[in-house]
């Protein structure tokens, strides 16, 4: 009997060192925190149900161990009350604290909610085999690499590329607490709020074909004055590519040209862009002075766009 107690006390003093070692882990999100929160508590009403559960197992086997002639368990009302009521108990603590974590915002988002002017949203586009992150409000694009600044709220609308016919993919975060399905030509809404400063690590979490190994993203998360600086960079830099580029003239690629020969507004060119006039005139007007007896005659180099006389002969 005292062996028995001695073990007894020997688990719950086991379970409760258990409770207070455990290592509080840094908050990297508000979904990280909620899910966290929701796993610390189902612990806790486990660890007593597995400490009791063990040490009647323990104290049954140690007890009956030379027991030669079993006999029956004899039917105990007030026992078997005991434990319906703490099981329902149990389960309806487990109802509770479950619910009110998977029916908060930022665990099961709506399609429909609507992020205020301060919050960032980013439509998350899911290929084979990448991701394609664009910040419509900036008028920004990335490719395996998104930024978001901490303490605000994000959106991330995630679907996959319908258009070409992408198979079905999972966004998942583990460090912040984010995982979804991005299906073609249907969107899904997550929401967070990240705490920490840092580069986290995410992947496609649905095997998808050859390339699902290669399907890696990378979340900086920075803060607020060193996202705005990086969205005025990405900005200015799409502008300076789009910007440059001019009009170039050729021979055969665009530009107007003039050739000589007779005649005027004649366009021809060989493989060439834009207008062009080949032998025969160009843009211009040509004028042959009349001699004297009534014959015109003369060659007249063509000219762009303005009037030439060409020299007359009399006869």
């Amino acid at each position: 009997m005292k062996r028995s107690r001695s073990a007894l006390a020997g688990l719950l003093c086991m379970g409760l060192f258990l409770l207070v070692a455990e290592p509080v882990a840094a908050q990297n999100s508000i979904n990280d925190q909620l899910i966290g929160n929701l796993n610390d508590a189902l612990l806790y009403a486990a660890l007593p149900i597995t400490v009791l559960v063990q040490a009647i197992l323990i104290y049954a086997v140690f007890k009956f161990r030379n027991n030669d002639d079993p006999k029956p368990t004899q039917e105990n009302r007030r026992l078997e009350i005991t434990w319906t009521v703490a099981t329902a108990i149990v389960l309806l603590f487990v109802g509770v604290a479950s619910y009110q974590v998977m029916a908060n915002p930022f665990i099961t988002a709506q399609n429909n909610d609507v992020p205020d002017e301060a919050d960032v949203e980013i439509e998350v586009v899911a290929f084979n085999y990448g991701w394609n992150f664009n910040y419509q409000d900036a008028g920004i694009q990335t490719t395996g690499e998104a930024t978001i600044p901490t303490d605000t709220q994000v959106y991330f609308n995630i679907t996959a590329d319908a258009e070409q016919n992408s198979y079905i993919h999972g966004f998942h975060v583990p460090d912040l607490g984010l995982k979804q399905d991005a299906n073609p030509g249907q969107h899904n809404m997550v929401k967070t709020e990240v705490y920490e400063e840092g580069e986290y690590q995410g992947y496609c979490s649905k095997y998808c074909g050859v390339g699902h190994s290669n399907m890696y993203f990378t979340i900086n998360a920075v803060s607020e004055d060193e996202y705005q600086q990086w969205v005025q960079e990405q900005q200015a830099s799409a502008e300076g590519d789009g910007g440059e580029g001019g009009n170039q003239s050729a021979e055969g690629e665009g530009g107007n040209q003039s050739a000589e020969g007779e005649g005027g507004n004649q366009t021809a060119a060989e493989g060439g862009q834009g207008n062009q006039s080949a032998e025969g005139g160009a843009n211009g007007t040509e004028t042959n002075a009349s001699a004297e007896g009534g014959q015109a005659g003369g060659e007249g180099d063509a000219g762009g766009d303005g009037t030439q006389e060409g020299a007359g002969g009399g006869a």
